[in-house]
């Protein structure tokens, strides 16, 4: 019966990969995995880990997973709804008063720099977003946007790896305390900044990067009129909340979901009494509400992390015997494996680094987090910070390989090829580079 279970996770994530060609929404089969493994779980009466005996065994590792689960979904919630509020106001319109050159290769730092920082306080998939939004506004040729778009998705993965709120994986290791918000900054902000810089320079040296952008629409009166009476109030709001998290944790040691909860609130408090428009009435308030906010969140990437966890949590809690005889959970057997086969433990994490650029690093991270033990590995250790690394990083070499790459592909329409043939290679010289400045500095 394990056999049926693995099975059922590997066509699930099968169907997930092929999402695109058969045009078929990554959700459902996540959600069809998540609860169908623990369907053969329990009619397979196989044996589960779990430490509470007023319940069955199944049911303890159930309601364990599921409420580490709930911890990242509900942050995840909370984090959504505060930066769509801060876009309803349009809070991001000030960032645009930063770009003002029409230099190529001047402009390609700046946005790049831009969208490095702006991912760690917001995360990578909203970056890329607001970026491609901008860069619109500035790049009136298409061809040429492609190349800016494809160096955004470096730099938002990039910044987003060194950040405890920059990226769904990051997020996961630091609400299951495996990375703390401080170890994380130290640790990766020089590693993350390389693998940034390095392909930017490189990219710099091309000629699509050189001369001049001509007949940049609006350069900043049509971005400037944008802005509303509330864009800079929100936008203060808005990131001073997601980065209060962290030091709400730090200080509380409470879960972070708690802390998006506060942050959350005091947002919504700001967005009922500020007015956004000098006509500002009751009759065009809904379009300015949390209601509003909450209605433009993708339900269904909520949905998705909801099976993928559930799914590697049935992984990581049913027992198998290992080597040695010990009862351990499958996914930790695995890693046991793996580090069998391989070991030396920085291959291992390099390896799933370039794999997170082909399978979803979501679930990658979820089934190391189960792999390797906090009493062998724990708070800080260097593991965690190179799977943090890996994990965020490694995906900017496919365009598919990210949430960042993969909403620029669905706005720009980027070609899967054209991505592989033009920006892989830069994508790959600077995951490497960033691997090897942090296996340097540990």
């Amino acid at each position: 019966m394990l056999t049926s279970v693995v099975l059922c996770f590997f066509i699930g994530y099968i169907i997930i990969v092929l999402e695109q060609p058969l045009k078929l929404d990554k959700s459902v089969p996540a959600l069809l995995m998540g609860a169908l493994t623990w369907a053969l779980i329990s009619v397979g009466n196989l044996e589960v880990l779990g430490v509470n005996h007023q319940v069955t065994p199944l049911e303890d590792g159930l309601l364990h997973i599921m409420g580490k689960t709930a911890e990242i979904l509900f942050f995840l919630l909370g984090a959504m709804t505060i930066v769509e509020l801060v876009d309803l106001h349009k809070g991001f319109s000030p960032i645009t008063s930063l770009v003002k050159t029409k230099d190529k290769k001047a402009l390609l730092w700046i946005t790049s720099l831009i969208a490095f920082f702006l991912s760690a306080v917001l995360d990578n998939l909203t970056t890329t977003i607001v970026m491609i939004s901008i860069l619109r506004k500035l790049i009136p040729t298409r061809e040429d946007r492609l190349f800016y778009v494809s160096l955004i998705i470096i730099a938002a993965n990039a910044g987003g790896a060194w950040s405890p709120i920059g990226d769904v994986t990051t997020t996961m290791l630091w609400i299951g305390k495996k990375v703390s918000s401080v170890g994380l900054m130290q640790n990766l902000f020089l590693p993350s900044i390389i693998s940034l810089v390095l392909p930017v320079f490189i990219a710099s040296l091309l000629p699509i990067f050189k001369g001049k952008i001509e007949n940049i629409p609006g350069q900043g009166n049509v971005l400037d009129n944008t802005k509303l009476l509330s864009s800079k109030t929100m936008l203060i709001a808005g990131l001073a909340g997601l980065i209060f998290v962290p030091i709400f944790k730090s200080i509380t040691h409470l879960p972070p979901y708690m802390g998006i909860m506060i942050s959350l609130g005091i947002v919504w408090l700001i967005s009922e009494y500020i007015h956004p428009e000098e006509e500002f009435n009751q009759e065009n308030r809904h379009l300015y509400s949390v209601h509003k906010a909450l209605s433009r969140i993708e339900i269904s990437s909520i949905i998705f992390f909801l099976g993928i966890l559930l799914a590697v949590g049935a992984l990581e809690s049913v027992v198998v015997q290992s080597s040695t005889g010990e009862k351990v959970g499958f996914l930790m057997s695995l890693a046991n494996k793996l580090q069998e086969l391989i070991p030396n433990q920085n291959m291992v994490i390099i390896f799933i680094g370039i794999l997170s650029a082909i399978i979803d690093n979501v679930p990658l991270v979820a089934a190391t987090m189960g792999m390797y033990p906090m009493d062998k590995f724990p708070l800080d250790s260097n593991l965690w910070h190179f799977i943090a690394y890996s994990a965020g990083t490694g995906g900017s070499m496919l365009v598919i390989g990210s949430a960042a790459g993969v909403a620029a592909m669905g706005m720009e329409k980027i070609d899967f090829i054209w991505y592989f043939k033009n920006i892989t290679w830069l994508a790959f010289i600077g995951f490497i580079a960033g691997c090897l400045t942090f296996i340097a500095l540990t």
